[in-house]
This record gives C-alpha cells, sequence and structure tokens, in this order.
C-alpha cells in the first residue's frame, strides 16, 4: 500500500512560489520589456508626447493628461503582464516544460500548486507596478501620495483577470485560442476602457461591454482613489466586481488543475 503524503496548503503554496522565485531571478532579463520599458515606452510617448497637445478639460477631470493616464496604465500594465502569465506559461508547465507534473509527483497538491501560480503573479504585478509608478513619480505624473493606492488596485484587476483565464488555460492541450485573446479581448481591453479617454466618449451601444470589464472596474477605481474622487458606492461596486471575478475564476481553476492533475 502507498501513502502519499501531503503538507499544509501554506507550505505548499510557498514551495511553489519559491519555484517560480528561482526561475525568474535567473531569467529576468526576458521580461524587463514587457514588465518595465514597454510601460514606460507608453507613458512618455502618450503622457508627455501626445499629452503635451491635449489641454486640461473636464475629459481628464481637469488634470494634465499624463497625470490622467498614469493611474490607467498602471492597471493595463497589470492586465497585460497577467495575460501571459495565465496563458502560455501555464500552458508549458502543463504541456512543454511539463513543469506541474514533476511538482505533482511531491507532496505539493494541485490546489497548492494553483495558489503557488497566483501568488506569484501577484507578486510580479504588485513588483512591475510599483517600479512604474516609482517612475512615473520621478517624472512627476503622479499627483500626490493617493497614486500609491492605485498599486493594490492594479494588481487586484490583473489578477481578477488572470485567474478566470489561467482556468481556461488548465484546460488546453494547445496554444490555440490564445492569438484570438490577445487580439479580440485583451487588444480591445486596452484601447476602449477608458484608459486613453473617456468611455462616455464611445458609442452607446458599446459602453456597457466596457463596464464589464475588470479593465474598466480598475481604472475606474485605481484613478478614484489616486486622485481621492471615488466615492464609498462606487468603490465598493469596482471593488465587489473584482473580488467576485477573482473568486470565480479561483474555483474554476481550482477544478481544472485537479482534473489535469489527477493521478
Amino acid at each position: 500500500m502507498t501513502v502519499q503524503l501531503r503538507v499544509g496548503p501554506l507550505i505548499g503554496t510557498l514551495r511553489a512560489v519559491e519555484y517560480h522565485w528561482i526561475w525568474y531571478a535567473r531569467n529576468w532579463r526576458a521580461t524587463v520589456i514587457s514588465s518595465f520599458l514597454q510601460p514606460v515606452l507608453f507613458l512618455v510617448a502618450l503622457g508627455f508626447g501626445f499629452g503635451s497637445q491635449v489641454r486640461p478639460s473636464a475629459a481628464t477631470g481637469g488634470l494634465a493628461y499624463v497625470v490622467f493616464l498614469v493611474p490607467a496604465l498602471l492597471v493595463v500594465t497589470a492586465v497585460q503582464i497577467a495575460s501571459w502569465e495565465s496563458t502560455y506559461s501555464i500552458l508549458n508547465s502543463f504541456k512543454w516544460e511539463q513543469n506541474y507534473w514533476a511538482v505533482i509527483a511531491t507532496p505539493v497538491t494541485p490546489g497548492q500548486i494553483l495558489c503557488g501560480q497566483l501568488v506569484w503573479g501577484a507578486l510580479r504585478l504588485l513588483g512591475s507596478t510599483t517600479i512604474f509608478l516609482a517612475v512615473a513619480a520621478v517624472l512627476g505624473a503622479v499627483p500626490g501620495p493617493g497614486g500609491v493606492l492605485a498599486v493594490p488596485v492594479a494588481v487586484l484587476a490583473g489578477m481578477a483577470f488572470s485567474a478566470p483565464v489561467m482556468a481556461w488555460s488548465a484546460t488546453k492541450d494547445s496554444a490555440e485560442g490564445f492569438a484570438g485573446l490577445f487580439r479580440f479581448v485583451i487588444l480591445p481591453m486596452t484601447l476602449f476602457t477608458g484608459a486613453f479617454f473617456p468611455v462616455s466618449q464611445l458609442p452607446d451601444w458599446v459602453q456597457p461591454l466596457a463596464w464589464l470589464t475588470p479593465v474598466w472596474q480598475g481604472i475606474e477605481l485605481a484613478r478614484g482613489v489616486a486622485f481621492g474622487s471615488l466615492d464609498p458606492l462606487p468603490a465598493l461596486g469596482h471593488t465587489g466586481y473584482l473580488v467576485a471575478l477573482l473568486s470565480v475564476g479561483v474555483l474554476l481553476g481550482r477544478r481544472s488543475f485537479r482534473r489535469r492533475l489527477a493521478v
């Protein structure tokens, strides 16, 4: 009779996080462009370049365009990083390098593997958005200390998007569908959810589609906490939506990981 040992949830999750950290410590240079340089280039090109032609108005809340842009770019950056971590990275661990199969041979459970992946993803988003905010502050694009509160909001928005996609990726045997996700979901969410101009300028029939996205919810919440303009009820609504989406993703992910890694 074979007895399969298990470790506690916290220990198992930390072991999974440790694996990701060891890999990242050796390969972080490969993520510099997408995680750090690309958001800063967007900030400089759009915030200071294009933004120099945009006067403060009601559309920007009376703020300079670059200041209006920073909280939104935090959220967009978090979602874009999370999109990679929840698609190709997941499939790679299941199908190509098969890292998850090696881990499941240890006392770590499928649920702990998922939790470790989620925690690591949140830590990556936290690091990337913090560095971006620091650069923006040096460039004078952060209006005050409230901008710091936009960082956890961006992390929450990124994870609210990541968790359901991660559950979906765990069911796939190939990368088919990922290109469509990037082209027809992530790109429109980046361009048409209020990051660069108010959603109210979109056609009436498009606006409800934007409201359903975690990016719009995150941008509204991030701008509200950064500029001190968010009322309690909208704050509760945006936060509740993102937490609910994250929770559903976690539940679906636990089922997908358990089914895929059943041994």
